[in-house]
């Protein structure tokens, strides 16, 4: 061949087992098939919220509405597996109907104690393994639990008045709940009347309560709620949900539920104004905290129950 030909060199033939063109290169699906199981979908699928630059930084999370739907399932399938595994396990060998059972059950610190530890760590595990170490996230950063700053000249506190005011609003709510008729059958009712159940109930209401409702309620559900319906919606509706998770232990009084709202919106403006879980828990743990005070001073320790 020289400069002058004029036939050009023939092209190499193309291989056959190269794409072509870039339109024969594969695509990556748009919708993945789900995953074998429903913990690893709602762990793996992405989340179909783009966070705004507006966006405040403790809203900008990783999970979103499919991941809450698999939650809810898990925690309702859990709550009553344990229960059930319990009750079969601690039931008298005897038949009892119904309302019997239950109060049996009520004054067997074991089963209420069990149930609630149980129920507790399956929730907490489903988080940490979804989240955690599905995702690859910081676990308790990524669920809010950050450190509180005070800044009086930005209305934020020091945590100890977080913890006193969560004092104070409880003794408000004593006040409030003593004008309110409440029901003769409240199940709590008959949780107190045992000395070893009233015990651990005072026990997970200060160790435990505080550190699970408000790693769900404000570092799980709050966040979720506010970058899908904007702030003020989410911690209304948190407040709501935290009320009404409280229900059947009241009997559905509903004037001490309507109190228990309130609280929860509370504890969740703490939260959203902060930025942090934190100052919701101090609340928390000083309410609780004053709660079990004022029981265990009314009750002379638990040595005088009173009926009503």
């Amino acid at each position: 061949m020289t400069l002058f030909d004029d036939k050009p060199p023939s092209l190499p033939e193309p291989d056959s087992s190269l794409p072509a063109s870039a339109e024969n290169l594969p695509v990556e699906d748009p919708n993945p098939p789900l995953a074998g199981d429903p913990i690893s979908y709602a762990a793996t699928s992405p989340t179909s919220y783009t966070p705004r630059p507006s966006l405040p930084e403790d809203l900008r999370i990783s999970w979103s509405w499919p991941h809450f739907f698999v939650f809810i399932f898990f925690a309702m399938s859990s709550f009553f597996l344990v229960q059930m595994a319990l009750v079969v396990y601690f039931a008298p060998h005897r038949t009892l109907a119904p309302k019997e059972l239950e109060s049996y059950l009520l004054n067997k610190p074991q089963f209420l104690f069990g149930t609630n530890l149980l129920w507790y760590a399956a929730i907490f595990l489903f988080l940490y393994v979804t989240l955690g170490v599905l995702r690859g996230v910081p676990f308790w950063r990524s669920l809010g639990w950050k450190k509180l700053k005070s800044n009086l000249a930005t209305g934020k506190a020091n945590p100890w008045a977080y913890f006193f005011a969560g004092c104070g609003l409880a003794i408000f709510v004593f006040l409030a709940s003593s004008q309110v008729h409440t029901n003769d059958n409240m199940p709590i009712q008959e949780v107190l009347k045992n000395r070893s159940s009233a015990i651990l109930l005072m026990a997970m209401a200060v160790l435990i309560a505080p550190l699970v409702e408000e790693t769900v309620f404000r570092g799980y559900l709050y966040p979720l709620f506010a970058k899908s319906f904007g702030i003020v919606p989410g911690i209304l509706l948190t407040g709501v949900l935290f009320g009404l998770m409280h229900g059947s232990q009241l009997g559905w009084t509903w004037g001490i539920v309507g109190l228990l709202i309130l609280v929860g919106i509370i504890f969740t403006f703490a939260r959203a104004h902060t930025g942090t879980v934190l100052a919701s828990f101090l609340l928390h743990l000083g309410y609780n905290s004053m709660i079990a005070f004022a029981t265990i001073i009314g009750t002379h320790g638990f040595t005088k129950i009173p009926t009503h």
